[in-house]
């Protein structure tokens, strides 16, 4: 439930054309009950709005003259990306979000490194947490523009003791690092902040990284249509503190607009309440996560779970992407895995792809992940070797299901 200092601060956000043509008037909201009675807003509206108003739509409280960043997201169900447009103050306050993630949940010393291993291109990704950092005084290390073993051994030259990026990247700059021979737990990093997939609170795909890396993980939530909403912090690992004082958040039924009780898994509805030049209200954000709160504050229990549109129907289980991560990463002598969705017939088959290690039995490594799968998740699937070096690699979100027939 939004709290009165959170419907203050909602009252204080401006109002767009897009909401106007909603009905929506922030400032007249006073209570919980008429911030609930406020609609939903859906990714399908936003892509609606920028096609009827090329390029940049009409969810803006100023001029295009008042604005000074764009980035988009990495795309939609559509395959259409949505641009988003930034005001210098409400960059400012997206730059404050990561500022006070880095210092007060993850806990970024004055003597830090930070790597940032990620191309700067128009996905938001780690753009805002790169320019906090910079402008606290904390030494930033951009990685773009180079192969994954030169960013290797970049990071090693510069010493750096955190490092940013994907949990897939995570993974496979260990994968180089073995490659090229260079011991990633003798290195300087502490620290490893992931974000972007729900990798990072996977319990086994964690373990994978912070083995991998002799250093500590972190799991951070956030959109290119939002800005960063959650961090996890030093003293509650695998779980992400929302920060109330900036989001208000929401966990409802996918495809409802019912509550979800405490602890259960639901749809996360985001309202920011300073990102004042592009305003998103009661936002489906199509992550599935579950929402906890207490006197410490309120959390996403096990970060990101999955996405709504994610689910695969295979043959009467309902199975989530992460889901098959979570068992496959139980498996170091995996490298890489593919899920590959076969709807020729009535009923979806599913096939897995996996890469195992060079050294590895091919044969009793598929076995097993088969034997896992049927024994977690109760069908059973086709799990094929692939040759080492066949499956791609990602520097950004992976995609890693693919659907044929």
């Amino acid at each position: 439930m939004a709290s009165s200092d959170q419907l203050t601060r909602l009252r204080a956000v401006p109002v767009s054309a897009f909401y106007r043509a909603k009905g929506v008037d922030p400032a007249a909201v006073r209570t919980p009950d008429e911030f609930r009675r406020l609609p939903l807003t859906t990714k399908a509206e936003l892509v609606a709005d920028q096609a009827a108003h090329p390029p940049y739509g009409s969810n803006h409280s100023g001029t295009l003259a008042d604005y000074g960043r764009v980035h988009q997201t990495s795309g939609t169900s559509t395959g259409r990306p949505l641009k988003w447009l930034d005001t210098p103050a409400s960059w400012s306050w997206l730059l404050d979000c990561w500022a006070d993630g880095f210092a007060d949940d993850i806990g970024v010393r004055p003597d830090d490194r930070v790597f940032f291993p990620f191309s700067f291109g128009p996905f938001l990704g780690f753009w805002a947490g790169f320019e906090a950092l910079a402008r606290r005084g904390t030494w930033v290390i951009p990685g773009g523009g180079m192969t994954t073993a030169a960013r290797l051994r970049y990071l090693l030259e510069h010493a750096a003791t955190m490092v940013c990026c994907t949990p897939t990247y995570a993974l496979h700059l260990a994968e180089v690092a073995a490659a090229e021979g260079l011991n990633l737990t003798d290195s300087p990093v502490r620290a490893v902040v992931v974000a972007g997939e729900p990798g990072g609170s996977i319990p086994a795909t964690r373990t994978l990284i912070e083995t991998a890396w002799g250093a500590r993980l972190f799991d951070h939530y956030g959109l290119t249509e939002v800005g960063p909403v959650a961090f996890e912090t030093i003293q509650t690992p695998g779980r992400l503190r929302v920060q109330t004082d900036r989001f208000i958040v929401e966990c409802l039924e996918p495809d409802s607009d019912r509550d979800v009780p405490p602890g259960e898994v639901g749809e996360l509805i985001v309202t920011n309440l300073g990102r004042h030049g592009s305003p998103l209200i009661r936002y489906r954000t199509g992550d599935l996560v579950k929402l906890t709160e207490s006197a410490a504050g309120t959390y996403l229990d096990g970060g990101v779970l999955g996405r709504v549109d994610d689910m695969i129907h295979v043959r009467g289980n309902n199975v989530y992407p992460a889901a098959v991560e979570a068992i496959v990463r139980r498996f170091p002598d995996v490298a890489e895995f593919r899920i590959v969705i076969d709807t020729a017939r009535p009923l979806a088959d599913l096939r897995l792809d996996v890469e195992p290690t060079p050294t590895a039995d091919a044969g009793r490594v598929c076995a097993a992940v088969a034997d896992a799968i049927q024994n977690d998740l109760l069908f059973r699937a086709a799990v094929t070797a692939v040759p080492p070096g066949t499956l791609p690699r990602f520097e950004m979100k992976a995609k890693r299901v693919v659907k044929v027939g």
